[in-house]
């Protein structure tokens, strides 16, 4: 069955000519040559039964067919136009659900999110926290935020950046009684634990520390209240370097020890999606701004680094 409706492209060279009256003009914005779009009007003449233009020796005039024709041509480009604003607009502004670890978001995500809001004001990010993996297919999750292996499965995943593990305590204890000199000081003092991080036993291998209990001292849930534990000098906590640079850039924490337990090598942040929402607007920039505020971190760090 014949369509009702002509090509597109000669609809497009039509409205085009019929705007500029000019076949050399409507090339020029059609990015096609002055033939393509000739070709395009005759077709559409042939499609139609009927002249819409007169072909004049130094101009173009519409037939009396052609002006009837232009206007509902031009209103059905406009709609389309109205529509695919509407929809990208639509696609690159509101709410942002971002399901993340509760420590993650507290510690690393919330602290920079005035500059996510002063550079995308038209997007409102949802932060939920769960340490559980996400189901985009029955969660209302567009982005999730994880630790976890390098492969994630059948979902879209960008590298956010690896991490570190050290000990770090409240200022006041590195000369309490008694100091934290060496690692096998540690005997002295309280060791404060993750319930997801049980580490401090290889840190202590990895020191060659004998004779400390790595079992001993008060176990948190999430590492915000481990972390504000040892902030608040309960304690020496044994926990990753993202969570702990604005404690540590601020004093309100310092290094107990400069040994360091890397992280497995097969782990990493990872920014999350579907493959079907990796290309969407607000994802994008979401996921755009994250790794730059990666890249301002490592900066920053260079910059203490040289500084030092």
């Amino acid at each position: 069955m014949r369509s009702r409706l002509p090509p597109l492209n000669s609809l497009r060279a039509f409205d085009a000519a019929a705007r500029h009256l000019s076949f050399t003009r409507a090339a020029e914005e059609l990015h096609v040559t002055q033939a393509a779009v000739s070709h395009q009007i005759r077709s559409l003449e042939d499609y139609l039964g009927v002249s819409l233009f007169t072909r004049l020796s130094r101009s173009l005039e519409l037939t009396p067919e052609g002006a009837r024709y232009h206007p509902g041509v031009r209103v059905g480009f406009e709609s389309l136009e109205r529509a695919t604003d509407e929809l990208q607009h639509t696609d690159s502004r509101g709410r942002l659900t971002v399901s993340v670890m509760p420590s993650f978001a507290a510690r690393w995500l919330v602290p920079r999110m005035g500059r996510f809001q002063a550079k995308h004001p038209e997007i409102d990010l949802l932060i939920s926290p769960s340490r559980d993996l996400v189901d985009f297919n029955r969660e209302p999750v567009d982005v999730a935020i994880r630790y976890t292996r390098n492969s994630t499965g059948d979902y879209h995943a960008v590298k956010l950046m690896t991490d570190e593990i050290f000990p770090v305590c409240a200022p006041g204890l590195i000369d309490g009684n008694p100091p934290l000199r060496e690692p096998a000081d540690l005997a002295g003092h309280t060791l404060l634990h993750d319930e997801t991080d049980y580490d401090w036993q290889k840190w202590l291998e990895l020191a060659g520390v004998q004779g400390v209990d790595s079992s001993r001292g008060p176990v948190f849930i999430d590492a915000s209240m481990l972390i504000q534990a040892a902030v608040d000098g309960l304690g020496i906590a044994l926990t990753r370097k993202v969570l702990v640079d604005n404690d540590l850039a601020h004093g309100r924490l310092v290094r107990a020890f400069d040994l360091t337990l890397p992280s497995a090598n097969e782990y990493a942040y990872h920014v999350v999606c579907p493959e079907a929402s990796a290309n969407k607007p607000k994802v994008v920039a979401f996921r755009e701004w994250l790794i730059s505020e990666v890249g301002l971190d490592k900066s920053h760090a260079g910059t203490s680094g040289n500084s030092a």
